[in-house]
């Protein structure tokens, strides 16, 4: 008898190897976000069938959703800077020279790995039983490795700053455009995707879901809305937007010192009250993770036609 699901991940393996290679090769730059972002939705049915499904959720959100608008977006912009200007030949080898260099690296690491490594299974997959925390990915990203999801969120923080140091426009972000379909279908899609963010956080100390989900739902909701033309000028709501983005490294820290003074290590939490700390901590990150992915494509200068870009450089 035939195995369908050996049949389904060969053919999944095969598609997505495929898709990829059309990705890197298609002569048409919107031919090839449009693989890229159906490659992030492979990707999802394959981290799905490895029994990932907190990495599902992340690529399906951030993968294939946030990063393909992105995408779509910095492709209107070229052509609108650069319609007539080939890439040069030039820069292409410098750049895949460099993709070729990680590469090697990246696979010199993966096979000087030692055979023997500790391992955090049984740790994660048999908790106290006083933490009331059963998810293994959320025990992992904020029990076990909690100083290393401290120091992502930094890392995240300063990418914002980053990308709006890049241009003088930044602080009040681009024109929202306006799409006639996508006004009408934000309205009755926002209240479902609040929902289902709001789920994912609370869900995640015992199933799938936790933060970076919460996170990414949420600023996916934010992207929308701006694509919608619905959210007012950022003006109007710069200050709360930097109070979201600073909320989840600010939360964490603070319960990390507050611990301190309870006789507890660095980021150790009491295990009676083991939960509602990192729902505490969780709550800063989804807003966090949310105002960031918004806050990076809100980000993105304003186009301007070729005109303009002129005579702002003559002036």
């Amino acid at each position: 008898m035939v195995n369908l699901y050996l049949v389904f991940d060969l053919l999944l393996a095969l598609t997505l190897m495929w898709v990829g290679w059309r990705t890197l090769t298609s002569p048409d730059l919107f031919r090839g976000v449009v693989l890229f972002i159906a490659f992030g939705v492979l990707m999802t049915l394959a981290w799905v069938r490895l029994e990932a499904p907190d990495v599902a959720m992340a690529e399906a959100a951030i993968g294939a959703g946030l990063t393909g608008a992105l995408l779509l977006d910095a492709l209107a912009d070229l052509r609108a800077r650069r319609s007539h200007q080939d890439i040069e030949v030039s820069r292409l080898a410098a750049v895949s020279v460099i993709t070729l260099a990680l590469a090697g690296v990246l696979s010199w690491v993966m096979l000087t790995l030692p055979a023997q490594h500790a391992s955090m299974h049984a740790p994660v997959t048999q908790p106290p039983n006083a933490s009331g925390i059963t998810n293994p990915v959320t025990l992992v990203l904020l029990v076990y490795r909690a100083y290393d999801t401290l120091l992502e969120m930094a890392v995240l923080l300063l990418a914002v700053i980053g990308a709006r140091a890049l241009h003088d426009e930044a602080p009040v972000g681009r024109a929202a455009p306006q799409y006639d379909l996508l006004a009408p279908a934000a309205r009755v899609l926002l209240p479902a995707i609040l929902l289902v963010a709001a789920y994912l956080l609370w869900a995640g100390a015992t199933r799938p879901g936790g933060a970076f989900q919460a996170g990414a739902v949420l600023g996916a909701a934010g992207v929308l809305l701006r694509l919608a033309g619905l959210l007012p000028s950022p003006a109007t709501y710069r200050r709360w937007m930097q109070m979201g983005l600073v909320s989840g490294f600010m939360v964490f820290l603070l319960v990390g010192v507050l611990v301190i003074f309870a006789g507890l290590p660095w980021l150790g939490y009491p295990a009676t009250h083991t939960k509602a700390l990192i729902l505490l901590v969780e709550t800063g990150l989804t807003l966090s993770i949310g105002m960031s992915l918004l806050s990076l494509f809100m980000s993105v200068p304003e186009q301007r036609s070729p005109s303009t870009h002129a005579r702002a450089s003559a002036s």
